[in-house]
C-alpha cells in the first residue's frame, strides 16, 4: 500500500479543508467508476475524528470531525456513486457497457457471468460486492441493468458500504498517523472483508441449492 504512504498527509489536509463535503465527494468517486481507493479517504477522516488529532503537531482548529458523521458522510458518498453507476447502466445499456468494459479490465465473459448471477441473487451480490476491492466500484452496473428495486438496492448498498467505511474509519481513529499500523490494519481489513464475503456467499449458495432441491421433489 505504497500509495497510502505517499497520499495520507495530503488527504488528511484535503479532507480537513473540505470537511464532510470532501468525504462525500471523494467517496462518490470511489464508489463510481473512478479508480479512487476508499482507504485514502475514510482512514484519514477517522483520524481527524480521533482524540489523538487534537494533540497532534499537525492539528488545525476547525478540521476536527465527529466519527459518527464521518461514517454517515462515507455512506452517503457511496450511495451517490452507486446511484451514478446504476443510472449509467440504464442509460448506456448492455452493448455499450461491454464495449467500454474492456478499458476497466472487465471482459464480456466475466460481465455475462456477473449479470447472470445478479439477476438471481441481486441482494447478496450487492452486499458482498461492496466488501470486495475493485468489485465494489462496478457492482452497481449489473444492478442498473437488472433494474433492481431501488429500495432494496439502496438498503443492501448502504449496508455493505456502511460496514466497510466503519471499519476504515475505526482504523484511522485507532491508528492515527502511524503508517505501519494503518498498513497492517488495512491489510487485515481487506482480507477479513473478502473472507467474510466468501463465507456469506458460500452459505447462501448452499442454502439456495438445498431450497431448489426441495422444490424439485
Amino acid at each position: 500500500m505504497e500509495y497510502l504512504h505517499q497520499a495520507v498527509d495530503w488527504i488528511v489536509a484535503t479532507v480537513g479543508q473540505w470537511g464532510y463535503i470532501g468525504i462525500v465527494v471523494m467517496m462518490f468517486l470511489e464508489s463510481s467508476c473512478f479508480p479512487f481507493p476508499s482507504e485514502v479517504v475514510m482512514i484519514p477522516a477517522g483520524y481527524l475524528a480521533s482524540p489523538g488529532y487534537l494533540t497532534a503537531a499537525n492539528y488545525q482548529p476547525g478540521h476536527e470531525m465527529n466519527i459518527f458523521l464521518v461514517i454517515v458522510m462515507g455512506i452517503i458518498g457511496s450511495w451517490l456513486g452507486a446511484l451514478f453507476n446504476y443510472y449509467l447502466a440504464l442509460a448506456l445499456g448492455r452493448p455499450l457497457l461491454i464495449k467500454w468494459g474492456k478499458y476497466f479490465f472487465i471482459s464480456e465473459k466475466n460481465f455475462e457471468k456477473g449479470e447472470h448471477f445478479f439477476k438471481r441473487h441481486g441482494e447478496i451480490g450487492t452486499f458482498t460486492g461492496r466488501l470486495i476491492p475493485v468489485v465494489r466500484q462496478y457492482i452497481s452496473l449489473p444492478a442498473g441493468l437488472a433494474r433492481m428495486n431501488m429500495f432494496r438496492f439502496l438498503f443492501w448498498t448502504g449496508l455493505g458500504a456502511g460496514l466497510w467505511v466503519t471499519i476504515l474509519s475505526v482504523i484511522g481513529y485507532v491508528a492515527g498517523q502511524n503508517k505501519d499500523l494503518i498498513e497492517r490494519y488495512s491489510h487485515h481489513a481487506v482480507l477479513g472483508a473478502i473472507g467474510f464475503a466468501a463465507i456469506l456467499l458460500a452459505g447462501y449458495t448452499i442454502r439456495y441449492k438445498r431450497r431448489k432441491a426441495r422444490e424439485a421433489k
